[in-house]
């Protein structure tokens, strides 16, 4: 092989790492971002969870409020 040709496989190695730790670092933003999601959605889901549980109770008052009347 020459010189020429290991310079260039050389370079071409280079890039690949580089681009290697690139898509590395991406990645691990990326799970840290969907780990970030997964909380949000699981803390809105909670409370939706629990405006629907006072939401179902204040329709139930009101229906008992209807039938006293």
């Amino acid at each position: 092989m020459e010189p020429s040709e290991l310079n260039e496989l050389s370079c071409k190695i280079e890039d690949l790492i580089t681009l290697c730790e690139r898509l590395r670092r991406e990645n691990q933003r990326l799970r840290s971002s969907e780990q970030q999601w997964k909380q949000e959605r699981a803390q809105l889901i909670d409370k939706n969870d629990a405006a629907r549980i006072r939401v179902e109770a204040m329709i139930g008052r009101l229906k008992a409020l209807e039938h006293e009347a």
